[in-house]
Formats: structure tokens, C-alpha cells, sequence
């Protein structure tokens, strides 16, 4: 496990914590693609050329060529057209970048100066990225690009603070810092697997005891929840073939310090979970901070979580047992096979994919 102060750790690198897992770094975009308005859709968007014409944006329109693997460029079609409202995109999806090594500046030893270097280029990359417009099997289309909120750590520090400055004075969840002023100290992390948050040889479902030493490395935890996420598959849509019943869990973690939360948020904001053990399997989770106040509202309902973690650990653990922990199925999303086509012609200002480009 890594012993780097957590506020010193550069945007680009790699966090080892418990359990055989790493935290690493990567950019993720939101994606919607919209027709343009004098192009008349008929049929659903063809997601090979659409994938083709991305990557190849990224790769010939900045001065150090971005690469992308397929699976990291996930794409939902709006399959039934005759249903589609005419303000409504006819596909969205996200993209990956995790090669962020051409960011790294072995020189430069004050990370502000890389962070806000970093941020810059990912907000130049958002900009002419977003409005470009696609022009696939004679149809044009316009890109949408944006950063998601629960990547946007500078967003969501500017949400808490005008939280709890306007009308949450008595708001739960929250710590007091020196002068006085309230702060959140709680995160919700959702969409991790369930396995690598379980105690090995003993059960596939999260362990309490588990998850409190892997977040442990962030700060001291007052109250900690794990749960099945069962609205996971609810949120995601139909389409979302990631999503498997009884593979993922919800986490909910409290610290004692606003800085251990300040910390912790900051680090896995704009990061992958990553298994080492002989995989390189990633995990693309959501973290957020806490608004409603999970543990005031859950305390009735589970008295052995209301006092403080290092005083209830034993009753913690109990409420982690697998007979605790009901499973829910989720809805999932079905990968169709991308169909194959032969080459690809690059002219001056366009790059043609039998029949579709960019511009």
C-alpha cells in the first residue's frame, strides 16, 4: 500500500490501497449524439461507424495522438426512431481515456501546477471535442460531449458549499470544521464489484470488515454501510448490459474529519478501481458526497450504526453478514457484435469509413 500523503498525489498517478486493489487514473466523457437539423434519420445509427469516426478524431486532431480501445468507447442506440421525441439524441454513451502518460511531468514537483495543468488540458480536450459534427452513411450528426458531475470534484466542492451556506443549517451528515462552519464528511460510492469487497474463501457477498480496512487508508471512518446496489440497474436502463444482478454494491463511508472526506473524494474522484492478483480487471464506479444525510435516516431503522465505528466494530460487522443482505435482480443491456468492414480512406480534412467521416 502507497504511504504518499493523499492531498500531494498527482492527477496521473496510481493509488495502492487494501486488498490487493489500485486505484488508477482516467478521464471520462460523457457522450450524446444528436442529428443535425437539416438531416432526416430513418434508421438507427450504425455504432461501428460511429466508434471508428471517434477514435480517429482522437487519434489525427491533437498534437499528441489519443488512443482509445474499443471497450473503452461505449455507445446506446435509440433503436426505435417512430418513438423518439425530436429533442432527444439518437445515441449516448461514455469514453474512456486511461493512457494519461504524456500528462506526466517528471520535472514539475509542485502538483497544483500539475493539477491545474491536467484540468486545463481535459477542459480543451471537452471543448473541441463537443459540436463537432459526424457525418455517417450520408446522415450528419452532432456531438455532445461533457464532463459527468460525479467526475467534476471542483463541481461537486462548489455544490457543498453552497449547500450548506444557504438554508441546511440543520442539516445531517456533516461535520463542524474550526471556525465553525458546517461540512460533509460522507461518501457514496456505487457500482463496485461486490467480490472485491468480500472476505475471500468465505463468501462472494462485501464484507464490513473488509471495506473498513480497505477505506481505512483514506482516514479514521465513523459509520460505514454496504448494501447490494439495487437501484443500479434501474438508473442504467435496459440497454446496460454491465449491470448483473448480485455483482455490485452501494458504499457508504462517514470520516471523523472533513480532511480524511476532502481527501478521499479528491483521490477516487476521476479514477478507476483496478484488481491486481494476475487481472487487469477495472472497475468504473460513481463517487459522490452525501446531501440527504444516510446515516441520521437509516439510525432508527440500524441502532449498531450510530455510534462510532471503532466503538461498534462488532455490531458493524453483524450488520455485513450474508443473511443481512438481500439481492435483488437488475436490469441489463445487451452488446450486439460490431460488424466488420474492410479499410479506411484519410483525405485532407475528412477521414471517409466506406461511406461515413468526420469533419
Amino acid at each position: 500500500m502507497s504511504s504518499k500523503p493523499l492531498d500531494s498525489l498527482r492527477p496521473t498517478e496510481t493509488l495502492e490501497i487494501e486488498n490487493g486493489l489500485t486505484l488508477v487514473p482516467r478521464v471520462k466523457l460523457n457522450l450524446t449524439v444528436f442529428p443535425s437539423e437539416t438531416s432526416s434519420v430513418t434508421k438507427p445509427i450504425d455504432e461501428w461507424l460511429l466508434k471508428r469516426a471517434l477514435t480517429d478524431f482522437l487519434k489525427t486532431s491533437f498534437h499528441v495522438p489519443i488512443t482509445v480501445p474499443e471497450e473503452d468507447l461505449r455507445i446506446r442506440r435509440f433503436k426505435d426512431l417512430g418513438k423518439r421525441k425530436r429533442v432527444e439524441p439518437v445515441a449516448d454513451g461514455t469514453i474512456f481515456i486511461r493512457d494519461l502518460e504524456f500528462l506526466s511531468n517528471k520535472n514539475e514537483d509542485d502538483w497544483e501546477v500539475l493539477e491545474k495543468n491536467f484540468l486545463d488540458w481535459r477542459s480543451s480536450l471537452v471543448e473541441k471535442m463537443d459540436g463537432i459534427q459526424l457525418n455517417l452513411e450520408g446522415f450528419k450528426f452532432r456531438l455532445g460531449v461533457s464532463i459527468p458531475e460525479t467526475d467534476d470534484f471542483q463541481g461537486m466542492r462548489k455544490d457543498w458549499e453552497a449547500f450548506y451556506a444557504f438554508g441546511n443549517r440543520f442539516s445531517a451528515g456533516y461535520s463542524r470544521g474550526g471556525s465553525g462552519r458546517q461540512q460533509p464528511d460522507t461518501i457514496v460510492l456505487r457500482g463496485v464489484p461486490s467480490r472485491w469487497f468480500a472476505e475471500p474463501r468465505v463468501s462472494s457477498k462485501p464484507s464490513m470488515l473488509v471495506t473498513h480496512t480497505i477505506f481505512s487508508t483514506f482516514g479514521k471512518i465513523r459509520n460505514l454501510n454496504v448494501a447490494e446496489d439495487n437501484d443500479l440497474g434501474d438508473k442504467a436502463g435496459d440497454d446496460d448490459g454491465d449491470i448483473v444482478a448480485g455483482l455490485h454494491c452501494k458504499i457508504v463511508v462517514q470520516f471523523e474529519r472533513y480532511k480524511d472526506f476532502y481527501n478521499a473524494l479528491k483521490v477516487l474522484c476521476g479514477r478507476s478501481l483496478q484488481k491486481q492478483q494476475g487481472s487487469r480487471l477495472k472497475a468504473d464506479y460513481e463517487v459522490t458526497w452525501d446531501r440527504d444525510g444516510f446515516f441520521q435516516n437509516t439510525r432508527s431503522h440500524a441502532p449498531e450504526r450510530s455510534g462510532r465505528m471503532a466503538e461498534t466494530a462488532a455490531d458493524s460487522y453483524r450488520s455485513g453478514a450474508p443473511r443481512r443482505q438481500p439481492f435483488f435482480p437488475h436490469s441489463g443491456y445487451d452488446h450486439s457484435r460490431p460488424k466488420r468492414f474492410k479499410g479506411v480512406a484519410i483525405g485532407k480534412n475528412t477521414v471517409e469509413l466506406f461511406g461515413s467521416s468526420w469533419t
